[in-house]
């Protein structure tokens, strides 16, 4: 039975690093110090959400569909997943106006969900 691969070390919660890989099939085995992706150090949420968010195809409005989540809470997420993978999420100095209008003109966003966009909250 294979097991899901776990990232953190149980004891003192470093990053764990593997270190042997065996084929099932004719028992070779390599030793070294293998890198895990990082996608590999999200949480179980995080990974079913970029798994909607990619088979919608980076629609918003999809992803609300599908999660029954509202734009923010989206937004929200994708920016938690931003983190855990280790980047740093610039700052908007300004608010893309006529963006949030288009994004409101086709329905993608309520007129609530537009007001605190272009107050940036």
């Amino acid at each position: 039975m294979a097991y899901k691969v776990i990232t953190n070390c149980p004891v003192c919660s470093k990053t764990l690093k593997i270190t042997k890989l065996q084929c099932t099939h004719c028992n070779t085995t390599i030793e070294n110090e293998f890198e895990l992706s990082k996608l590999a150090s999200l949480s179980k949420d995080q990974l079913h959400f970029v798994e909607v968010f990619l088979t919608c195809r980076g629609n918003i409005k999809e992803v609300e569909k599908e999660l029954g989540i509202s734009y923010p809470t989206v937004r929200g997420k994708l920016s938690d997943i931003v983190l855990s993978l280790g980047y740093v999420q610039k700052k908007k100095s300004e608010v893309d106006e006529k963006k949030v209008i288009t994004m409101l003109e086709n329905g993608e966003i309520t007129p609530e969900e537009a007001v605190k966009l272009l107050k940036d909250e």
